[in-house]
């Protein structure tokens, strides 16, 4: 295969075999050991991959391969790479349900429900405002 030296957006599984040097047998089996990796696929049904989907398969073969790691292992391995991005967003995430329980509680009292919308509407930019602010 030719290198134009102009990346493509979707691959198909055999030319990421090609390019990875790993049988599409084994592609197809990594899909089902590793979550990570979930190829989209086309309206006929065939595996699309992406870059960062090839990427993710060079970073298992090196993982399995050169540095001998089980499957088990790669996984984890794969798993605390990405933990941080992945636990940054669920902080946050969380963070806002914690604030939607609070305001539901706090719509129960009867304090609460003596404002008036505007003052409602204020209190809500104000929550809104330290949620932001906690997370800077």
């Amino acid at each position: 295969m030719k290198d134009s030296g102009i990346k493509k957006l979707y691959y198909s599984i055999s030319e990421v075999s090609k390019l990875t040097q790993i049988e599409q047998y084994t592609l197809r089996y990594w899909e089902n050991e590793f979550p990570q990796l979930k190829p989209s696929k086309n309206r006929a049904g065939n595996r699309i991959y992406t870059n960062q989907d090839i990427s993710l398969i060079l970073q298992i073969k090196e993982l399995l391969k050169d540095k001998k790691y089980t499957f088990e292992g790669a996984r984890s391995i794969l798993v605390e790479n990405n933990l941080g991005k992945v636990s940054e967003s669920q902080i946050y995430l969380n963070s806002i349900e914690n604030h939607k329980e609070e305001k539901q509680n706090l719509e129960k009292t009867d304090n609460y429900k003596k404002l008036t919308p505007i003052q409602k509407d204020l209190y809500e930019i104000k929550e809104i405002l330290l949620l932001l602010k906690s997370k800077i």
